[in-house]
């Protein structure tokens, strides 16, 4: 990934380790040395553990922006980690349009929800060049039978899911306009802060439309409620990137017991 120190990595592997990626290519980035392996499935693993996990990934070329992971009606084949980049979920309506369901980020795994049916009923999509983790998942399946520790945390990154759908609902349903965006920023930041970025200053890889749909509002709606959060001095905006300037005003806003996974 480019946020790592690759150097300083190495330095940190046993030798080897070091052979092993040398003898399969030496480009691959391994679960031991990931910088947000504490976010994703190897969480928790031990090193021996972490060695059966690591052979049964696939570690993909870079998907291009707009390029589809894979589409609703799709067989389950594999879960999907994110290691970089912004991934969004839709689902297409009856009446033919698109409705954005999640933004994932680096350390987020994509296609639970294709697990109940084994078919996925979404689509995922890249809204920038994404490097992911391909898991097959029959063997991830398996593996989980004979590894607790990777089952309870199979189970704790669907929980987290299931949890943020939750949030979702409760947001559309009980906030106005103004909180909307203002939880959906807030999380952003605190999604961010949780991979070792700055929680004060990002650029948002999706538009303004994607947003709107994703909150349940329209595109000069956001538009707006951005141009007043920057005259109260909340927020900075320019273009994409984002600087929050008062996070007191903005937590608060957001409501500090809503946390909705973006």
């Amino acid at each position: 990934m480019t946020h790592i120190n690759i150097a300083r990595v190495i330095l940190m592997i046993p030798e080897k380790r070091i052979i092993r990626r040398i003898q399969s290519g030496g480009c691959a980035i391994h679960c031991q040395d990931c910088s947000i392996s504490q976010l994703c499935i190897p969480f928790t693993l031990n090193e021996h553990e972490l060695d059966q996990l690591d052979n049964i990934i696939e570690r993909k070329k870079p998907i291009q922006k707009g390029q589809a992971l894979f589409k609703a009606g799709d067989e389950l084949k594999s879960l999907y980690a994110i290691r970089s980049g912004t991934i969004k979920s839709y689902t297409i309506t009856e009446q033919g349009d698109e409705q954005i369901t999640g933004f994932h980020l680096a350390g987020d795994l994509v296609g639970f929800d294709a697990i109940g049916g084994l078919q996925h009923p979404s689509f995922a999509q890249a809204l920038e060049t994404s490097m992911v983790c391909e898991i097959p998942f029959e063997t991830l399946d398996d593996l989980s039978g004979k590894m607790p520790n990777l089952r309870q945390q199979m189970m704790r990154l669907m929980s987290g899911e299931i949890k943020g759908d939750q949030d979702m609902i409760l947001l559309l349903s009980k906030k106005n306009a103004e909180e909307r965006l203002a939880a959906f920023i807030y999380n952003l930041s605190r999604r961010f802060a949780e991979r070792g970025f700055s929680q004060r200053e990002f650029r948002l890889t999706m538009t303004r439309g994607d947003i709107g749909n994703y909150l349940g509002l329209t595109v000069e709606t956001i538009s707006r409620l951005l141009g007043r959060f920057q005259k109260s001095e909340m927020l900075s905006v320019k273009g994409k990137y984002i600087t929050i300037e008062n996070h007191a005003m903005l937590s608060q806003l957001a409501g500090q017991s809503v946390a909705v996974t973006a």
